[in-house]
């Protein structure tokens, strides 16, 4: 793989100017869709997609050059993205990652890949994924890992790009989309943007709608966004947020469009660091991007308050209890009935039941399925699952405590840098445990990005989060970019 893996021309480089550059006739859609279409084509070593659409975006291109010759252009006319493959995409592969959906072609279309094609986005294919969005470095899926292209850029041949979403991460860091959507329950697009040195989003829990997303864990799950710059993720946020009917949970709009909030000033006096979990979670690669995090704070005008939150190291043992609980209910409707896979052979209706189940999920996603619903069962409900969702309020109090003393908050996306492939895996809680500075975001359904802020000793990038309140998206979006700007 040659060492120019997700070089660009500079007016494909990253979103916000193929955007620009469409809107302005300074490009032309088709030329785009086949510039992204020759970079897919180069790292397929990567394996960052399962189901590439190229037609379908060549298509699209050539009516989106008609919208734009003729003054009808929308948001996003002509720009092309990839999605992550737990998103329903109708009339086209949806598989989560997984053996027992490797047929499922969905009829619908998510609320949220429906407003990107509304917006005039095209699709060039869906990423790959840790089954079912179960896992922290895109190995557990049944289309094979993917490939960190940050790491192979380095010659670090065997390195993962993080997960769940490493798929859609890795695309954007390969230069093969400009932005891509994932999904993140517990950190499945902070850390791998981390992990790859991009931008990575997750907004305030029912800002997106979760309607059509594969469910893992329903009370944590949020679609968020992909991109080279803070702005590149504001702008795909801009279209795909918002209240969608089908989707109990999702709300209003609580901020000023994100965009427009870059280029807005913003009251930002104060930043948090919350003083135990660094402490206690005090690795090197950790420890860098903390002192980078002061740095920037005080380089951007921001006065750096020290807090205490006791209860945030229960956060990540609380998490796995009420993610696996809920992806026990959630994956319960995979039976080989009405679609996906069913086994072969079987003797009776539970037979075909069990053997389905167990052929068509992977490992991992049997192992959370087999604790949920320990975690569930009678004489242990109270003991686990009622225990974790208080643990779950008394951390999201700490954060509202917090926020009281400061603006916003500021820590590192992972404990390090991207790990080598096959080692994770092999040791589930090491796995789960890397997810301690992402998952108590989620457990308080907070906004939260990570862009690039260091490299570890052996040049692989390391992310830093920005989180805010609830609602606060615009705040955190702002930040972000002031940092990036200091950094450039």
């Amino acid at each position: 793989m040659a060492n120019d893996i997700g070089d660009l021309p500079e007016e494909l480089s990253t979103l916000t100017k193929v955007r620009d550059g469409l809107q302005s006739g300074e490009l032309s859609p088709v030329e785009v869709v086949e510039a992204f279409a020759r970079n897919m084509d180069a790292g397929r070593r990567i394996n960052a997609f399962i189901t590439e659409t190229i037609e379908r975006a060549m298509d699209g291109a050539k009516m989106a050059a008609e919208r734009l010759q003729g003054g009808e252009a929308r948001p996003l006319e002509g720009v092309p993205v990839a999605v992550k493959d737990n998103f329903c995409t109708r009339g086209v592969l949806s598989t989560a990652g997984s053996r027992i959906l490797h047929n499922f072609v969905p009829t619908y279309e998510s609320t949220v890949t429906s407003r990107l094609w509304e917006s005039g986005a095209l699709l060039l294919g869906k990423t790959n994924l840790d089954e079912f969005a179960m896992g922290s470095t895109t190995e557990t899926s049944h289309f094979g890992p993917t490939i960190n292209p940050a790491g192979l850029k380095l010659g670090l041949e065997n390195l993962t790009p993080g997960g769940s979403s490493g798929g859609s991460a890795a695309a954007v860091a390969a230069g093969m989309a400009p932005g891509a959507l994932g999904s993140d329950t517990g950190g499945s697009i902070r850390q791998p943007a981390s992990f790859c040195g991009v931008v990575g989003m997750k907004p305030t829990y029912g800002l997106c709608s979760r309607w059509g997303i594969m469910a893992y864990a329903s009370s944590l799950d949020q679609a968020g966004v992909f991109g080279r710059t803070v702005r590149d993720v504001a702008i795909l946020l801009d279209v795909i947020m918002g209240e969608d009917e089908k989707d109990t949970t999702s709300c209003e709009r609580g901020c000023l469009n994100l965009e427009e909030a870059l280029d807005t000033p913003m009251d930002i006096e104060r930043v948090a660091i919350p003083r135990e979990i660094r402490a206690a979670e005090a690795t090197e690669e950790a420890e860098l991007v903390w002192r980078k995090a002061e740095e920037m704070a005080r380089e951007v005008g921001c006065e750096i308050v020290e807090v205490s939150m006791p209860h945030l190291k229960y956060a990540l043992p609380a998490y796995y209890i009420i993610a696996l609980s809920e992806a026990s209910s959630n994956l319960a409707r995979y039976d080989g009935v009405r679609y996906g896979y069913r086994a072969e052979e079987y003797d009776d209706l539970v037979d075909m039941y069990e053997r389905t189940r167990a052929e068509g999920f992977g490992l991992e996603a049997k192992r959370r399925i087999m604790m949920g619903t320990h975690a569930l069962s009678a004489g242990y409900y109270d003991a686990y699952y009622k225990k974790a969702q208080q643990v779950r309020a008394i951390v999201a109090e700490e954060f509202r405590q917090a926020f009281k003393r400061a603006d916003l908050m500021l820590m590192p996306a992972a404990p390090a840098g991207a790990g080598e492939l096959g080692v994770a895996i092999d040791d589930p809680l090491q796995m789960y445990l890397g997810d301690v500075f992402t998952v108590p975001v989620n457990m308080a359904g907070l906004p939260g990005i990570s862009l690039p802020v260091a490299t570890d000793k052996r040049g692989m990038p390391l992310g830093l989060q920005v989180i805010g309140p609830r609602f606060f998206d615009d705040k955190v979006v702002a930040l972000a970019d002031r940092i990036e700007r200091a950094l450039a």
